[in-house]
């Protein structure tokens, strides 16, 4: 089915940040397949641990007890504010699956009348009716029939229109990407997510976090949110989860699933031993304090060195943004022409909206990976100029 507007490469391996094509091409990855490849590529601890698993057990059903689901929940509820874990296997059903728990928790305490989630413009929460409701992008919803009801959006960082909208009777969650992906690369001051925890909590909503781009290390905490110092009651995880094989997880306390019930919510698939031991192998590595504390030291030189690029070509990228290894490109021509140039180099990335060029490298890069980079970008970059010269 034509959905997707493909580039003319196929891949037929990878090795840690590269990729190799199948006409004999190297590239280094700074796409990750969209934020998911946090590991890189054939990371051995997780192809062994893949391999182990699928010549045991692939798949039971939730019928049973699955002991790999509670040991990946363990660590998750260890590592996080998460009193409770449902495991499905992507970034929409994880969302579908927060907004879920936010409704039946405001049913649970007798306030039925409570549907309305309350999201953020530049937001993109996902692919499916529900998901795309709760995005910010009416084009993507264009023939696919009515909208969803039970969603509303204010400006992103604008507390008096999340205050206002939190007021409404109807109110029920408010949902916030901590740092926005798709949208632009735009990140939630520390202050403004405080803010919407005090919002939530005096009108009684639940605070909802889609950290399935942002999370899982990408920014140099293990989630997002702990840059701001508060918790939210419900959140959603994919992506770098699973560091590229298919794993989503909505995280909550246990007040905010208190409605939560056998039978009222599930997944065929998700949370089988496959994906779950793909999951923990992802996890026990990125929650390891040195290997964020790399994250962020090498991150902040990815920046710095940015910024010396945009400073010399303003003529084709005029800022350099986001938080950790979730950076964008703001560029003055079409991002697209950039991404091109970059790929025809070597180097892959991926766009976003607000004409921003997505960074989005593995974390285990170091510093010769960042110095690579950088250098494609300058001479992409000296090269667009020369020819809009």
């Amino acid at each position: 089915m034509p959905t997707y507007g493909r580039i003319d490469i196929a891949f037929e391996r990878g090795e840690g940040p590269y990729l190799y094509s199948t006409d004999g091409r190297r590239f280094l990855d700074f796409a990750t397949g969209i934020a998911t490849n946090s590991l890189g590529h054939a990371h051995p601890k997780l192809v062994k641990a893949i391999a182990d698993q699928a010549a045991k057990l692939m798949h039971v059903s939730n019928l049973y007890r699955i002991p790999e689901q509670e040991a990946l929940a363990d660590k998750l509820v260890a590592t996080s504010f998460a009193d409770t874990v449902f495991f499905c296997n992507s970034g929409a059903e994880s969302l579908e699956g927060s907004i879920k728990v936010a409704r039946r928790y405001q049913f649970h305490v007798g306030q039925p009348h409570r549907t309305k989630v309350i999201c953020c413009n530049h937001a993109f929460h996902g692919r499916t009716l529900g998901t795309l409701s709760a995005t910010d992008k009416e084009a993507y919803r264009e023939g696919f029939g009515p909208r969803v009801q039970g969603f509303t959006h204010v400006a992103f960082g604008n507390l008096n229109e999340m205050r206002d909208a939190a007021a409404a009777d109807d109110a029920a969650a408010i949902l916030v990407e901590p740092v926005q992906g798709e949208g632009g690369i735009f990140v939630a001051p520390p202050e403004y997510l405080q803010a919407l925890r005090e919002i939530a909590d005096e009108f009684g909503l639940m605070l909802v976090f889609d950290e399935v781009q942002c999370g899982m290390g990408r920014t140099g905490k293990l989630w997002a949110h702990e840059w701001s110092g508060i918790v939210p009651d419900i959140m959603a995880s994919a992506k770098g989860l699973g560091g590229g094989f298919p794993v989503g997880a909505v995280m909550a306390s246990e007040k905010a699933a208190s409605g939560m019930k056998p039978g009222l919510h599930g997944s065929t698939y998700g949370g089988n031993p496959l994906a779950m031991v793909a999951a923990k192998t992802v996890l026990d590595i990125i929650s390891d304090s040195a290997f964020l504390e790399h994250v962020v030291k090498t991150s902040e030189s990815l920046r710095e060195q940015l910024k010396k690029v945009v400073a010399k070509h303003p003529g084709v990228v005029e800022e350099v943004r986001g938080a950790g290894f979730l950076m964008g490109l703001k560029c003055v021509m079409p991002a697209g022409d950039l991404q091109t140039a970059l790929r025809e180099k070597g180097l892959l990335t991926v766009g976003a909206g607000e004409n921003v060029l997505r960074v989005l490298p593995p974390l285990t890069i170091d510093e010769s990976h960042v110095s690579e980079a950088v250098s494609l970008i300058d001479a992409a970059c000296a090269g667009l100029a020369r020819h809009a010269a």
